[in-house]
This record gives structure tokens, C-alpha cells and sequence, in this order.
């Protein structure tokens, strides 16, 4: 399946796995882009020489073309604008913050910036800063949503911009990816089904959560924050929840409550003190599988509804 996306950055399969924080390593970004796809590592993997590290791990794993995500409200964002340019790395997404700071150094730099957005309105800036591509993810997708579901996004994003759009939000199969492409984009980004990825390093507990998980398993937290973030159903969750609603706890303690969860969450398999961030379609996970397993299956059921092949 050749389109706009695969022919720009070389790679075989219009699928991007998403760079989930403290999740997505080169041991996952390898497998995917080994599969075709275009695996991410995550910069939020313990420091910037940390994320270094698994930049070259992934080249030692993996001749295809591969990129790193960028938290840009991270605190070490500018330390890993610098790095990624340092480590020539050619491939970058961005999301929870304007790339505007340091797009001149990535583009001169021959960097392909994706941002991640979630409005039309912020997709037009990205194509004035000269993103190659942008990722409309809609509210129906694990961890930091906006407001508006995927169904309605995309379309509206792919008529506002002259630069290829890949849909993010609520895609777990070749039927997700297959509507993702009549609605207008050129790819899809999928991260709750990689989570269970034989790859994926969360922690067990992690994985049989999603395996167990329903269609109303997940909710969202945090819009009384202004940082609204979609996990699944858990103690932790819960808790933060009625913390939020009621008007004698402050901001300052919903959010000391919350710091450190999702890493509780990923490699302790903390349910009381964990944030275990899913999309809406974590109730049609079934079972653990290697990552070009999901790739393929995407690709090609999609490949089957669209061709009939």
C-alpha cells in the first residue's frame, strides 16, 4: 500500500506505532519498522542520554527508517531538540506543545517534523512552520485528548492543509485503518494494540488489564487540569477522579497524586498508584502478539476492504 507518507519517508506500510512516554523503546521501534511501519522512541525514557542510548540501539536493530517523539512540554524538550539533530536522526514526531521553537534547526537540519494535532486550527500553523505531515488524533485515543473525536477531525483537518495527514485515535484494525483512508488520510498511527506487543516492554499486569478490558474501560482525568489524559478504569484513576470533583482538594494536590503514575503504571503494574493510559478501543484487545503481527494484520485488512485483495 504505497501513499503520500510511505513514499516521503521510505518506508513500506503507511502505519505509524505511536511514541507512548516511558513505553516505546527501540526494542519496540525496531520491531515496527522492521515490519514496515515506522516505529517512534519515546524522549521521555529517563534523560536525554538515555534516549540517545536507544536512538543507537535502534540503529543497531533495524536498517529501516525509524524517528523519536517529542514531549514539548517535557522539561528536557530543548536538551532532546538539540540531540536529535546531534544524532542525525531524520524522522520526528511532537505533541503537548509548539515545535515553532526549534523547527529552523530541525529543518535545516533535513529533519521531517509530524506534529501530533488536534484542531484544524493548529494544523494550519503546523503546515505554516513547515511540518512535512500532521497526525490528527482525535479524543477516542490513549493518553494526553482534545475535544474532538477522529471521525469528525480528520476530514476536516485533510480539507484545511496542503500536506499529507495521518489519523490517530480509535484505529485498532484494518476496519479503523481502512475508514482512516476514505476519510482522507494517507496513514494511520496506532499505540493502545502495540501495548501488548510480545516487543513492548509494560509491565505484565499492564497487559492483562488491557487483555481483560471492556468497551467503557477507559476514562478521562484531568480536564479540570487542563491536561485531560485517557487511561483505563483503575483504583488510581478513580481516585483521581473524585479528588477532582470535589472543591476542598487543590490543583497542586490532584497533581502531586498524579506525578510519577504513568512510570508506576508501565514498570510496576501499580493499579493504586498507576496511570495506564489506553484508548477507547482497548476492549477489543484479545491477546498478546508480536508487533509485525499487528502491523500486517492492519495493513492487510485494510488492504482486503479497499481492493478486495
Amino acid at each position: 500500500m504505497k501513499t503520500a507518507i510511505t513514499e516521503i519517508l521510505g518506508i513500506e506500510k503507511p502505519i505509524f506505532q505511536g511514541g507512548m512516554a516511558w513505553i516505546a523503546d527501540a526494542r519496540l521501534a525496531a520491531a515496527v519498522s522492521n515490519a514496515g511501519g515506522l516505529g517512534l522512541i519515546s524522549s521521555i525514557n529517563a534523560g536525554a542520554e538515555a534516549v540517545r542510548a536507544e536512538i543507537r540501539k535502534a540503529r543497531e536493530l533495524t536498517d529501516k527508517p525509524f524517528g523519536v517523539n517529542i514531549m514539548l512540554a517535557a522539561p528536557n524538550a530543548a536538551e532532546i531538540a538539540d540531540l536529535v539533530v546531534e544524532e542525525g536522526v531524520t524522522i520526528l514526531t511532537t505533541g503537548a506543545g509548539s515545535p515553532a521553537p526549534y523547527m529552523e534547526k530541525w529543518l535545516e537540519a533535513g529533519i521531517r517534523v509530524i506534529p501530533v494535532v488536534a484542531s484544524v486550527a493548529y494544523a494550519i500553523k503546523m503546515e505554516e512552520l513547515g511540518a512535512t505531515a500532521v497526525i490528527a488524533e482525535g479524543a477516542e485515543s490513549g493518553g494526553h485528548v482534545g475535544d474532538i473525536h477522529t471521525m469528525a477531525l480528520v476530514p476536516q483537518v485533510v480539507d484545511a492543509v496542503h500536506i499529507p495527514v495521518l489519523a490517530a485515535g480509535g484505529i485498532f484494525d484494518g476496519r479503523g485503518a481502512a475508514a482512516a483512508f476514505m476519510l482522507g488520510a494517507c496513514g494511520v498511527q496506532v499505540g493502545t494494540r502495540f501495548l501488548v506487543a510480545d516487543e513492548c516492554r509494560v509491565h505484565d499486569v499492564y497487559k492483562e488489564r488491557l487483555i481483560k478490558a471492556s468497551d467503557v474501560s477507559t476514562m478521562v482525568t484531568g480536564k479540570s487540569l487542563g491536561d485531560a489524559v485517557r487511561a483505563l478504569k483503575t483504583p488510581f484513576t478513580k481516585q483521581f477522579a473524585k479528588m477532582e470533583a470535589d472543591p476542598s482538594v487543590s490543583a497542586d494536590e490532584i497533581r502531586a497524586f498524579g506525578t510519577g503514575s504513568l512510570r508506576k503504571a508501565v514498570f510496576d503494574g501499580d493499579l493504586a498508584g498507576g496511570s495506564f493510559l489506553a484508548g477507547e478501543v482497548a476492549g477489543m484487545i484479545k491477546r498478546r502478539e508480536s508487533a509485525a503481527d499487528i502491523v500486517n494484520d492492519i495493513i492487510k485488512g485494510a488492504e482486503k476492504l479497499i481492493y478486495g485483495t
